[in-house]
């Protein structure tokens, strides 16, 4: 299992429609961003339909303003028998400046299922040996 398999990055440009009368992105609009990472990288390691069953741990750092791009990097980072615990971190970044910080944190817990709908067993994380003798 290579890291493309457990981990993708998106990237999305903050218009003002996903804003607050504020013109910081809307929470909601993170949300569905961080989630829509979540599934992506969940589906592609256990090549099943996924599901979200919890967001949990979502911690909002900085307001994203308007006009600036945001890359979302999600990684697979626990594996059950059916489930998979995704890790997001949703960056911002200024176009003009190159100012980039990373603005909200959160964790997502996706299923497998099988074509009946029913949680399905999804192979485990490979283990990585350090050669701590190099």
């Amino acid at each position: 299992m290579t890291t493309a398999q457990t981990e993708a990055r998106l990237l999305e440009m903050v218009f003002p429609d996903h804003t607050n009368h504020l013109g910081t992105l809307f929470g909601g609009q993170a949300l569905a961003w961080m989630d829509k990472a979540a599934f992506i990288v969940a589906s592609r390691y256990a090549r099943r339909t996924v599901v979200t069953a919890r967001s949990e741990e979502v911690s909002f750092r900085v307001p994203v303003r308007t006009g600036q791009l945001v890359e979302l990097v999600a990684s697979v980072v626990n594996v059950g028998r059916s489930s998979m615990h995704v890790e997001v971190e949703m960056t911002a970044e200024d176009l003009l400046s190159g100012d980039r910080r990373v603005c909200t944190t959160g964790r997502f817990v996706m299923i497998a299922l099988d074509s009946n709908g029913s949680p399905t067993p999804i192979p485990a994380l490979p283990v990585v040996h350090l050669n701590v003798n190099s």
